[in-house]
């Protein structure tokens, strides 16, 4: 469910960004996404199970979300583009929720078509 809001935000602030549909479907969008989503290679993955777990960041790998999370909020603010995933991400990251209440607000939102 969450793989699947997260795509729905990509298309969503791609699409106020200007960027060509065939990108967001592609290997560099919804499949970058998956790889993200499903493999501890990925050091936003990693990022992400070692703060599930409660530790500390993964030493010596640079997990771009963690730098990137806030500024991409802020622009999809500034283009009212709504991005409910990316700002529990970059709330969890700034220590403003926890992971479990992040969740819980996720996927007790409303159901409505996405797009």
């Amino acid at each position: 469910a969450l793989t699947t809001r997260g795509f729905s935000e990509l298309a969503r602030f791609g699409r106020a960004f200007g960027a060509r549909p065939e990108t967001l479907v592609g290997l560099s969008g919804l499949g970058d996404l998956i790889l993200t989503c499903s493999t501890p290679q990925s050091r936003n993955f990693a990022l992400g199970q070692a703060l599930g777990r409660g530790e500390a960041a993964p030493q010596g790998k640079l997990a771009e979300g963690a730098f990137t999370a806030p500024v991409l909020v802020e622009l999809a603010a500034a283009e009212g583009v709504e991005m409910p995933v990316s700002n529990a991400v970059a709330d969890i990251l700034r220590g403003a929720v926890t992971i479990d209440d992040a969740v819980e607000g996720l996927l007790t939102r409303p159901f409505r078509a996405e797009g």
